[in-house]
């Protein structure tokens, strides 16, 4: 059944990858009426998110912030799809570096060092794995889940490795790290996932109590790996920047926390000064503080 599903919708994605621009954005006009406007989609979890994030919003500054949201995400669905076709000069132009960030990252290529980069669900992350890919020394390594369908998750693999970023799953992620430390590589964490409650750190995020992986912790100081913060603005329709800053230089130096601390509380500051390009729709908050776990 799933084979038979990929296959049905196969063609229909390369269509749409197929697209120019200037049609991809109406196509994406008429889905972002059909998915929000018509099927109301996770309307709730949306708004109950922004409400909650945004206490001192009026409802009218909420509803803005959604509307906005839902062309945001009609938008991304489709430029993920484009990805499968579009042309390494056209990637380049649509998702560019910002001379600071090249800057940064050619210091740490110069001195062959490998770096962790952690970033959210904020701009369009896909055109920004692809961007780094073409644009800098370093080899990209990219922590995935694997998607339970394994057609869907083998065209999302060939999509997010065709400009030469590699993949790693999730369960492997310290062992392939160690594996590849000798080669000059980037390792890029998603940091803004909903985690279970074991093993995390709570922090206030948004005005709530939130559960956040360690991962990218925990391996930055085992490896002792700098930490770059990744921002992937988006400028206009179907253009963005990828701007990096140092977090951490040294991360054997900090305190248990204080690296999820860091990179969470720089996720809600881009977060707050473009709020509409970050995930609103997933499910962030539905794991509570139990009273006798600590955080920060």
């Amino acid at each position: 059944m799933k084979k038979i599903a990929f296959y049905c919708f196969l063609p229909i994605i390369y269509l749409i990858a197929l697209l120019p621009f200037p049609v991809l954005y109406l196509l994406s006009a008429a889905l972002n009426f059909i998915l929000f406007g018509i099927f109301q989609y996770r309307k709730q979890v949306i708004i109950g998110n922004l409400t909650r994030s945004f206490p001192n919003h009026s409802p009218a500054e909420i509803h803005a912030i959604y509307k906005k949201y839902c062309q945001y995400f009609a938008d991304l669905t489709l430029e993920t799809f484009k990805t499968l076709t579009i042309s390494k000069q056209a990637m380049q132009r649509r998702c560019a570096i910002t001379p600071q960030a090249q800057k940064l990252f050619n210091n740490f290529a110069d001195r062959k060092q490998s770096i962790i980069l952690v970033l959210g669900h904020w701009g369009n992350w896909e055109w920004g794995g692809n961007a780094f890919s073409l644009a800098c020394r370093h080899q990209l390594y990219v922590i995935y889940h694997p998607l339970t369908n394994p057609h869907f998750d083998k065209l999302m693999y060939n999509m997010r490795s065709r400009f030469g970023t590699k993949l790693i799953a999730m369960n492997n992620t310290y062992k392939d790290m160690v594996r590849v430390k000798n080669e000059l590589n980037a390792t890029a964490f998603i940091a803004d996932q909903t985690p279970s409650t074991h093993n995390t750190h709570w922090t206030t995020f948004l005005h709530q109590d939130t559960p956040v992986f360690k991962g990218t912790e925990i391996i930055a100081r085992k490896l002792n790996l700098p930490i770059v913060y990744i921002s992937i603005k988006k400028v206009k329709r179907g253009y963005y920047t990828l701007d990096a800053e140092i977090l951490v230089e040294n991360p054997q130096n900090t305190s248990d926390g204080e690296i999820t601390n860091m990179h969470t509380h720089r996720l809600e500051k881009d977060i707050n000064a473009m709020p509409e390009i970050w995930l609103w729709s997933h499910r962030r908050w539905k794991h509570k503080r139990n009273n006798d776990v600590e955080g920060v």
